[in-house]
């Protein structure tokens, strides 16, 4: 029975570990519209954690999340967004490091932070997102 309890264990300390390529960077952990990300970022490539539970979650609405909250930690534009429900990884395009792309701050608002300190974020979704200012966020 211990072994089995510690076994468990074991296998749950993996549930939210990052891919072997991410492995070296830290995660900032940020809500966007009820889903709860670890994002970490390595070169031209950022991969978001979804860490909450979520009833039966459908990949088209999370993958618009998880490409909004790599846009928001990362500050860049993200042009590509590949994954399941758990799991996402996003192209990122910064080619200067200007400062953050300004149409995610535009349909995204900062509304408050839970107990734990997570930055929570109320997006509003559009065709406006897909294209401005000649940037594209999102997709495919």
């Amino acid at each position: 029975m211990r072994f089995l309890s510690l076994l468990s264990l074991v296998l749950l300390m993996g549930c939210n570990a990052p891919s072997g390529y991410f492995r070296a960077s830290s995660a900032t952990r940020i809500s966007v519209n009820g889903s709860v990300f670890d994002v970490r970022a390595r070169g031209t490539l950022a991969e978001a954690v979804r860490v909450n539970p979520q009833y039966a979650p459908r990949f088209g609405p999370l993958r618009t999340r998880a490409g909004l909250a790599m846009a928001l930690v990362t500050r860049c534009s993200v042009t590509r967004v590949l994954g399941d429900q758990a799991l996402v990884i996003g192209r990122l395009d910064c080619p200067d490091r200007r400062p953050p792309a300004l149409y995610v701050h535009k349909v995204c608002r900062r509304v408050a932070d839970d107990r734990s300190g997570v930055p929570t974020y109320a997006c509003a979704l559009g065709d406006a997102v897909q294209t401005t200012r000649g940037a594209s966020i999102y997709w495919g």
